[in-house]
Parts: structure tokens; sequence; C-alpha cells
């Protein structure tokens, strides 16, 4: 993989048949090399003979006895360099419940170096490439609040909510600011002085490998389960998995943005209410119960004045707090500072052919969980036109059509020079050839139009 492109590229792992397809075989599938794609061309015996053919989309088609540390040295190394110089590089598994998501993303057997997921195995390598920099005897970055390490953000998205897994899977809102960004904040935090504090996403820093499998392994332990169309199992959330370069300088100037929001939102709610109370003076009713204003009262306008003035100071502490944020960041010697990997286990995709008895029926799901399934497939459809509008330089990009692209947002548009993937995990049983069709087409949409 060329670590010069920046196109979306797609992947396809197909896993072992394994107990819970019983005594299923396996359906054909072939790979058609072209220069620089793979095609796949997929059938099924049984009552309905069904073949499908896709295009040239796929950069790479892992078979079943590949391992996790196969996928990562072809997928996600090679964007090492481009993460070490400051890029935010995307990875995203998608597929049908029960095709090996989490075992690709997340791993099953971390204590087993070919099986960690991807975001572990991303982990350990950028804290070897880190080791290099923390030893180098340039002395402007040797002092520990200098030290590099990775901090961790893990939460799940679940509805039109994220979840904090490594803050007692505090509920988060979802909100789009007058700035355009996208803020994933907690809850409310009353303080003294009338201050208010809404913490962001926490970030725990980890200054080695051992530390950062702990926390990893942690968070992702409180993920929520149910039962999907396909078993009883299945991850009913997107997992989001963000490994970030800091220290703790650049931590503690983040700190210090937070703290200023927090001071800023009583000065500035003082001065919306003594706009409101001047204004209300004038506000009378007429005998015929009209509102209209009483041009005979004059408002205080150097109260409005002078309280418009305080919330001015106010702003300006917290914008000089982001830039100090921001020169600190341009100003460090070493470039990997704020680069980052973002791995999203995506929800099991809510597919099932029911039209042939071959077919399993799937485990009963209440309403709720259909509900969740609805939007799942919504979530999932979404973050395919945002791929495809996207890689074809659409005027715009529907970031708002899901919670899920709407917090993934920041991290397409941080992408700059980095890269996005995504690894598309099918199952070879002939009982779920429907639903790895299903993948392999969303995956056909997704790599077509990157390859535009």
């Amino acid at each position: 993989m060329s670590a010069e492109s920046s196109a979306f590229r797609t992947y396809v792992r197909f896993r072992p048949l394994n107990a819970n397809d019983g005594e299923a075989s396996a359906f054909d599938y072939t790979i058609d090399n072209t220069e620089t794609k793979r095609k796949i061309t997929i059938s099924a015996d049984g009552p309905r003979k069904r073949t499908w053919k896709s295009g040239a989309s796929f950069c790479d088609v892992f078979q079943p006895t590949a391992s996790n540390n196969d996928v990562f040295n072809s997928v996600v190394a090679p964007t090492l360099p481009l993460v070490m110089e400051g890029a935010t590089c995307n990875f995203f598994a998608y597929g049908h419940s029960g095709s090996g998501k989490t075992h690709t993303i997340i791993g099953y057997h971390n204590d087993e170096e070919k099986e960690l997921g991807l975001c572990l195995a991303a982990a350990r390598e950028l804290f070897q490439a880190l080791e290099g920099i923390n030893s180098d005897k340039d002395p402007d970055h040797q002092g520990n609040n200098d030290k590099l390490g990775v901090a961790v953000r893990i939460y799940e998205v679940r509805g039109k909510f994220a979840y904090d897994l490594l803050n007692k899977g505090t509920q988060c809102h979802v909100r789009e600011g007058p700035d355009g960004r996208t803020h994933v904040r907690g809850e409310t935090e009353m303080l003294e002085g009338g201050k208010v504090r809404v913490r962001p996403i926490v970030a725990i820093p980890c200054w080695s490998f051992a530390e950062m499998r702990h926390t990893v392994l942690s968070g992702l332990a409180s993920r929520q389960t149910g039962s999907s169309s396909i078993h009883d199992e299945s991850s009913r959330t997107h997992a989001v998995v963000e490994l970030e370069v800091v220290n703790k300088t650049l931590l503690a100037l983040r700190e210090a943005v937070i703290e200023r929001e927090s001071e800023l939102v009583p000065v500035g709610k003082r001065a919306t209410d003594v706009y409101l109370e001047e204004n209300k003076k004038r506000i009378i009713k007429t005998a015929d119960g009209q509102v209209t204003i009483n041009p005979a009262v004059h408002i205080d306008q150097e109260r409005i004045d002078e309280a418009e003035a305080e919330k001015t100071k106010y702003q300006g502490r917290l914008e000089a707090a982001e830039n100090a944020v921001r020169d600190y960041s341009q100003a460090y010697p070493h470039p990997s500072l704020g680069g980052k990997f973002v791995f999203v286990d995506l929800a099991g995709s809510e597919y099932l052919d029911r039209g042939t008895a071959a077919l399993p029926t799937g485990p009963k799901q209440t309403p709720q969980e259909r509900q969740q399934g609805r939007q799942i497939n919504t979530d999932l459809f979404t973050l395919k036109e945002v791929i495809r509008a996207r890689a074809s330089n659409q005027a715009r990009t529907p970031f708002r059509g899901s919670p899920l692209t709407l917090i993934l947002r920041h991290h397409f548009l941080a992408e700059g020079k980095g890269q996005s993937a995504m690894i598309l995990t099918a199952s070879p049983s002939q009982t779920q050839f429907a639903a790895s069709m299903n993948t392999l087409k969303y995956g056909d949409l997704v790599g077509a139009a990157s390859s535009e």
C-alpha cells in the first residue's frame, strides 16, 4: 500500500467456519486480481443457486487462515509513518453480526501477539516508535512534561448518544456548535461561583504499552451487547477507539481550555440576562392586548455594554487558551504530537434473507432491539454516503445524516495527509451467504466510489 495515496481503501476478510455455523459448508468464491485491485465472485448452492460479482473495488482479500497480524501488517502498519507526521488515519470494520469485526478491531486473544486486535497492535507499534523520540538527546523535548505517550478515548455510539466507556459509561450529548464543529459532551457539572463545566470524552494518557492494553481492555469490557437478527450476543453499538500521540503539557493546555469555557458560561449568561431584562422594561401591552414598545422608557445601555465587555474579556481568555494549544502543537519539535489512529468496530449490519428454509430464522428480538437495528442500518447507510461523497468531491457531505457520522466528522476532516480504510468481514457459511453478499455489495459501492 502506498503511503502517498489518500483514497479510501477497502479490504475483505473471510473468517473460518466455526461452531456457530453448525454443519453448514462454505460457499464458493473466486478472486480476480486486476492491476491494482481485486474482484470477488461468490456463488451459493442450495434451494436457490445464486451468484454475485463485484467490481474491481478491493485492495486485498484475506483468506480464513490470515491472522490479525497479517491484516495489521497489510492495512494499518503502512500508515504508521503518516500518524508519526501528525496525520489522522481511520479504520472501520463492517459486516453482519458474527462475521469477525470485533475479533479484527478489538481482538479476543490479546495475550497472543499474532491475534492482537488492530487497535492494540497499532498501540504497540506507536509506543515502539515513540521510544526513539523520547530517548533523543535534544533538550527541547527531554522534560518529563514533554515526553510523548498515547492517550486513549473509548466510547460507543448508541442511538443519538455517545457513552464514554472510560468514564463509567457516562451518556454524552452530540451537538453541532455555531462554529460548525461537532461537540460530544458529558454531564454538566455545577461548580463554585456559578461556573458550569461540561467535559468532553475522557482521554486517559498511557506511558507504556502494558498500561495501554489494560486501559483498552477494561474500557471495552462494558460495551453493550444484545440480540441481533443473526445471534443473541451481538455488539449493538459502534465502538470507537482513538489513540492520540500526546504529552503532559498538551493535556494541561487542553484542560485550561475546559477551565476557560467553564468561566465563560456564567459571564455569558449574565450578559444575556442583562440584555433581556433591560429590553423587557420597554415592553407594554396596549388596551386591545397588543404587545408594543414604550418609547418613553429608556434601556440602561451602559449596563448592557458593561456586561458585554465582561463577556468579551472572558471570550478572549478562552480564545487565548485555544491558541496556546495550537501554538504549542505547531512549535513542538516533532510532528507526531496530535497524530491519531481511530478504530471503529461498527455494529453488525442487520440483514437476513428469510426467503429460504435453508437460512436460520434468528433469535427473537424485543421491539427495542428491532429499533436499534433500524438505527444501526441508518448509521451504516449514512457512513457509506459520507465516504462516497468525499471520494467524489461532492459539494456537500451528509455528516448530519446520523449521530455516528456527525461524531466522526472531525476525524474525516482532520485526516489531511492521512488515510482511511474499511475492512469488510464476511462469513463463508452457506447459511449466511445473503448477509455476506450484502456486506460485499456495501464494500463494492464504497470501493468503487473511492477508485473514481
